[in-house]
């Protein structure tokens, strides 16, 4: 089951995060999550809209490229518990300032979606969506584990040219985006495809157009423990390790 907030902390929020937190109890990528093990390590991710210059957005960062796992991979600020979180709400806002200088004084916290969990890395993953009541420039935290920043509109993501799936040697396969210089694909893609369905917001986009991962990708077992904080990467779905651009940076993607 999910949590939401209070029908106080949900007014003034737009049309479309009313639906997603009206449909947050049947996401459908819930349905296709195996069931948890006894040890798997709690972690959060936060899922942060917010209304920028080119319109409602979300919030994504980009793994560095130096990291050993999820190298130059693209996520949803978030990580693995610490002593002393207020879990899930706490690690998903403390992440979200440690990685993109996230203000959580300025993020309304509408609800706590279905634990997902990730084999790969034994973690039960709590995605917390928020609206960003009071955006703030972003910026790269520990330019070691995030290359860049950037607050992607919606218009981008629900556009037909920039959606297709994608195939892994493995045999996974599953939605991808081709958005702000960065593919997103795996969890990440899998949780932003089911969040626009239930938000009323998906277009429709050509499923059958499947493209294959390139051979500099990494394996999608990486093991717990690897040096990667990050629960974003973890699912069924191998890692993209193509090296993320010199230096960090911070950017708003404008539509086409």
């Amino acid at each position: 089951m999910t949590a939401r907030a209070g029908d106080m902390h949900t007014d003034g929020i737009p049309e479309y995060l009313g639906r997603l937190l009206d449909q947050a109890d049947d996401l459908p990528l819930a349905r296709r999550m195996p069931q948890p093990s006894a040890t798997a390590r709690r972690s959060a991710v936060l899922i942060l809209f917010g209304e920028g210059p080119d319109g409602p957005d979300l919030l994504f960062i980009e793994k560095s490229a130096h990291l050993r796992s999820h190298a130059g991979q693209p996520a949803f600020p978030g990580g693995g518990v610490e002593s002393g979180d207020d879990f899930p709400v706490g690690t998903a806002l403390r992440e979200a300032q440690e990685e993109a200088g996230v203000d959580p004084e300025g993020v309304r916290v509408l609800a706590t979606l279905q634990e997902l969990y990730l084999p790969p890395s034994n973690r039960l993953v709590v995605p917390v969506v928020g609206w960003w009541d009071d955006p703030r420039d972003v910026s790269v935290g520990d330019p070691h584990e995030v290359a860049r920043v950037a607050r992607v509109p919606l218009t981008e993501l629900v556009d037909p040219a920039n959606r297709y799936r994608l195939r892994h040697p493995s045999g996974y396969i599953g939605p991808a985006f081709a958005v702000a210089d960065m593919e997103i694909w795996g969890f990440t893609a899998g949780l932003v495809d089911a969040i626009l369905e239930a938000a009323g917001l998906a277009r429709p986009w050509d499923t059958t157009d499947v493209r294959s991962l390139g051979e500099s990708q990494r394996s999608p077992y990486t093991l717990p423990g690897s040096g990667d904080d990050d629960p974003a990467g973890d699912a069924a779905a191998p890692t993209v390790a193509d090296p993320a651009p010199d230096g960090p940076a911070t950017r708003t993607v404008r539509p086409r």
